[in-house]
Protein backbone atom coordinates (compact mmCIF):
# COMPACT_ATOMS: atom_id res chain seq x y z
CA UNK A 1 0.00 0.00 0.00
CA UNK A 2 2.92 2.30 0.84
CA UNK A 3 4.76 1.98 -2.30
CA UNK A 4 3.59 3.19 -5.87
CA UNK A 5 4.21 2.01 -9.31
CA UNK A 6 5.85 4.47 -11.71
CA UNK A 7 3.16 3.23 -13.70
CA UNK A 8 0.45 4.25 -11.44
CA UNK A 9 1.99 7.35 -10.38
CA UNK A 10 2.40 8.65 -13.91
CA UNK A 11 -1.27 7.30 -14.20
CA UNK A 12 -2.23 9.64 -11.03
CA UNK A 13 -0.25 12.30 -11.99
CA UNK A 14 -2.01 12.64 -15.09
CA UNK A 15 -5.29 12.27 -13.94
CA UNK A 16 -4.89 14.69 -10.34
CA UNK A 17 -2.93 17.31 -11.74
CA UNK A 18 -3.18 17.03 -15.72
CA UNK A 19 -2.57 21.19 -16.05
CA UNK A 20 0.18 21.12 -13.01
CA UNK A 21 3.61 22.29 -14.16
CA UNK A 22 6.30 20.17 -13.45
CA UNK A 23 8.84 21.31 -10.33
CA UNK A 24 12.51 20.81 -11.84
CA UNK A 25 14.32 21.68 -8.67
CA UNK A 26 13.10 18.72 -7.40
CA UNK A 27 9.85 18.95 -6.07
CA UNK A 28 9.40 16.42 -2.81
CA UNK A 29 6.68 16.42 -0.54
CA UNK A 30 7.51 17.47 2.87
CA UNK A 31 7.62 14.93 5.88
CA UNK A 32 5.08 15.53 8.25
CA UNK A 33 5.23 15.25 12.37
CA UNK A 34 3.35 12.05 13.35
CA UNK A 35 2.39 10.89 9.95
CA UNK A 36 3.70 8.77 7.11
CA UNK A 37 1.92 9.39 4.23
CA UNK A 38 -0.56 10.48 3.30
CA UNK A 39 0.49 8.26 0.09
CA UNK A 40 -2.29 8.60 -3.14
CA UNK A 41 -2.58 5.86 -5.46
CA UNK A 42 -4.55 4.88 -8.63
CA UNK A 43 -6.43 1.53 -8.92
CA UNK A 44 -8.02 1.80 -11.87
CA UNK A 45 -11.33 3.81 -11.31
CA UNK A 46 -10.80 4.12 -7.49
CA UNK A 47 -8.36 6.68 -5.41
CA UNK A 48 -6.41 5.26 -2.67
CA UNK A 49 -5.61 7.69 0.26
CA UNK A 50 -3.38 6.38 2.70
CA UNK A 51 -1.53 6.92 5.80
CA UNK A 52 0.21 6.03 9.16
CA UNK A 53 -1.27 7.74 12.30
CA UNK A 54 1.64 7.04 14.66
CA UNK A 55 0.21 9.40 17.69
CA UNK A 56 -3.14 7.45 17.32
CA UNK A 57 -3.27 3.55 19.03
CA UNK A 58 -6.49 1.64 18.50
CA UNK A 59 -6.61 -2.02 19.94
CA UNK A 60 -9.69 -3.02 16.55
CA UNK A 61 -10.22 -1.35 13.55
CA UNK A 62 -13.56 -0.78 11.50
CA UNK A 63 -14.51 -0.68 7.65
CA UNK A 64 -17.62 2.22 6.52
CA UNK A 65 -19.06 3.06 4.01
CA UNK A 66 -18.34 7.04 3.50
CA UNK A 67 -21.83 8.90 3.91
CA UNK A 68 -23.65 9.85 0.43
CA UNK A 69 -20.49 8.12 -1.29
CA UNK A 70 -22.28 4.65 -1.89
CA UNK A 71 -18.94 2.94 -3.92
CA UNK A 72 -16.53 4.57 -1.46
CA UNK A 73 -15.25 3.45 2.11
CA UNK A 74 -12.79 3.60 4.96
CA UNK A 75 -10.78 1.62 7.06
CA UNK A 76 -8.62 2.09 9.78
CA UNK A 77 -6.91 -0.28 11.56
CA UNK A 78 -3.54 -0.93 14.19
CA UNK A 79 -0.14 -0.59 11.91
CA UNK A 80 1.54 -3.85 12.54
CA UNK A 81 5.12 -2.13 12.29
CA UNK A 82 4.77 1.21 14.30
CA UNK A 83 2.14 0.21 16.29
CA UNK A 84 0.15 3.15 15.40
CA UNK A 85 -3.14 3.47 13.25
CA UNK A 86 -3.39 2.75 9.22
CA UNK A 87 -5.99 5.05 7.52
CA UNK A 88 -6.97 4.05 3.63
CA UNK A 89 -9.90 6.17 2.14
CA UNK A 90 -10.82 4.29 -1.31
CA UNK A 91 -12.75 6.75 -3.53
CA UNK A 92 -14.63 5.90 -6.38
CA UNK A 93 -14.18 8.20 -9.40
CA UNK A 94 -17.79 8.03 -10.31
CA UNK A 95 -18.94 8.93 -6.82
CA UNK A 96 -16.99 12.42 -6.98
CA UNK A 97 -18.05 12.78 -10.89
CA UNK A 98 -21.69 12.33 -9.94
CA UNK A 99 -22.45 14.39 -6.70
CA UNK A 100 -24.55 16.97 -6.80
CA UNK A 101 -22.61 19.33 -4.51
CA UNK A 102 -26.06 20.85 -3.45
CA UNK A 103 -26.57 17.36 -1.55
CA UNK A 104 -23.74 18.97 1.44
CA UNK A 105 -23.45 21.62 3.11
CA UNK A 106 -20.54 23.97 3.46
CA UNK A 107 -18.30 23.04 5.95
CA UNK A 108 -15.20 24.66 7.30
CA UNK A 109 -12.06 22.82 9.64
CA UNK A 110 -13.53 20.68 12.58
CA UNK A 111 -14.39 23.70 15.43
CA UNK A 112 -14.83 26.39 13.04
CA UNK A 113 -11.42 27.77 11.05
CA UNK A 114 -11.30 28.22 8.16
CA UNK A 115 -10.02 25.77 5.18
CA UNK A 116 -5.99 26.95 4.38
CA UNK A 117 -5.90 27.75 0.56
CA UNK A 118 -9.56 28.23 0.16
CA UNK A 119 -11.44 31.41 -0.86
CA UNK A 120 -14.66 31.70 1.61
CA UNK A 121 -12.74 29.11 3.89
CA UNK A 122 -15.24 26.74 3.50
CA UNK A 123 -16.63 23.74 1.11
CA UNK A 124 -19.31 21.21 0.81
CA UNK A 125 -18.27 18.29 2.63
CA UNK A 126 -19.98 15.42 4.88
CA UNK A 127 -18.62 14.45 8.21
CA UNK A 128 -19.01 11.44 10.11
CA UNK A 129 -17.50 9.43 13.10
CA UNK A 130 -15.99 6.23 12.92
CA UNK A 131 -17.15 3.08 15.20
CA UNK A 132 -13.36 3.07 16.64
CA UNK A 133 -13.85 6.32 18.94
CA UNK A 134 -10.58 8.51 20.38
CA UNK A 135 -8.99 10.65 18.14
CA UNK A 136 -9.90 9.32 14.95
CA UNK A 137 -14.00 9.85 16.36
CA UNK A 138 -14.55 12.30 13.11
CA UNK A 139 -13.36 11.96 9.42
CA UNK A 140 -14.64 15.49 6.80
CA UNK A 141 -14.70 14.86 3.32
CA UNK A 142 -14.83 17.75 0.90
CA UNK A 143 -15.82 17.97 -2.73
CA UNK A 144 -15.60 21.44 -3.74
CA UNK A 145 -16.05 22.76 -7.96
CA UNK A 146 -12.51 22.95 -7.63
CA UNK A 147 -11.23 20.56 -5.28
CA UNK A 148 -11.50 16.95 -3.34
CA UNK A 149 -10.41 16.64 -0.09
CA UNK A 150 -9.63 14.65 3.72
CA UNK A 151 -9.53 16.35 6.86
CA UNK A 152 -8.03 13.08 9.13
CA UNK A 153 -8.36 13.79 13.65
CA UNK A 154 -4.85 13.49 14.77
CA UNK A 155 -2.74 14.58 17.18
CA UNK A 156 -0.11 17.34 15.96
CA UNK A 157 1.99 19.54 18.25
CA UNK A 158 2.31 22.49 16.72
CA UNK A 159 0.60 25.00 18.94
CA UNK A 160 -2.61 26.67 17.48
CA UNK A 161 -0.90 26.82 13.91
CA UNK A 162 -1.87 25.61 10.58
CA UNK A 163 1.50 25.11 8.43
CA UNK A 164 0.19 24.30 4.23
CA UNK A 165 2.81 22.30 1.95
CA UNK A 166 2.47 21.69 -1.79
CA UNK A 167 1.60 18.11 -2.45
CA UNK A 168 3.42 16.41 -5.20
CA UNK A 169 2.46 13.09 -6.98
CA UNK A 170 6.01 12.16 -8.72
CA UNK A 171 7.33 15.94 -9.47
CA UNK A 172 3.94 17.27 -10.13
CA UNK A 173 1.81 19.06 -7.57
CA UNK A 174 -1.29 17.79 -7.27
CA UNK A 175 -2.98 19.81 -4.26
CA UNK A 176 -2.13 21.11 -0.87
CA UNK A 177 -1.53 19.17 2.37
CA UNK A 178 -2.04 21.08 5.98
CA UNK A 179 -0.92 20.22 9.16
CA UNK A 180 -3.55 21.42 11.91
CA UNK A 181 -2.29 22.22 15.45
CA UNK A 182 -5.42 22.46 17.97
CA UNK A 183 -7.78 24.65 17.94
CA UNK A 184 -7.99 27.46 21.56
CA UNK A 185 -10.12 24.96 23.03
CA UNK A 186 -6.96 22.28 22.13
CA UNK A 187 -9.24 20.10 20.28
CA UNK A 188 -9.42 19.37 16.57
CA UNK A 189 -5.95 19.50 15.26
CA UNK A 190 -5.11 16.95 12.37
CA UNK A 191 -4.39 16.70 8.91
CA UNK A 192 -5.45 18.28 5.73
CA UNK A 193 -5.19 16.71 2.31
CA UNK A 194 -6.76 18.56 -0.90
CA UNK A 195 -6.57 17.78 -4.51
CA UNK A 196 -6.71 19.48 -6.90
CA UNK A 197 -9.41 18.84 -9.40
CA UNK A 198 -10.10 21.42 -12.68
CA UNK A 199 -12.26 20.18 -15.52
CA UNK A 200 -9.27 18.78 -17.24
CA UNK A 201 -8.69 16.58 -13.95
CA UNK A 202 -12.53 15.93 -13.93
CA UNK A 203 -12.35 14.87 -18.26
CA UNK A 204 -9.16 12.18 -17.04
CA UNK A 205 -10.89 10.90 -14.12
CA UNK A 206 -14.74 10.76 -16.48
CA UNK A 207 -12.36 8.36 -19.40
CA UNK A 208 -11.28 5.96 -16.56
CA UNK A 209 -14.56 5.52 -14.95
CA UNK A 210 -15.91 4.61 -18.34
CA UNK A 211 -13.02 2.28 -18.98
CA UNK A 212 -13.90 0.24 -15.83
CA UNK A 213 -17.60 0.23 -15.58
Amino acid sequence: MKQILPSLALSLALVFSACGKKDESGASNQPLPGVDGPNVTLLEDTVLISMVLKNVSLDGGARITIPKYPNSYLEVAPDLQSGGTLFAMNVAMKDVLDRDLNEFDPMTLPGGRPLPGVMGGSLPAVAFKLPVGGLLSNVSVYLGPKFFGVFVPTKMDIGNNIVTYRYYVGKKRAGNVSVVGPDTAGENSGLLLLLDMDSQTKKAMRRLVNKYN
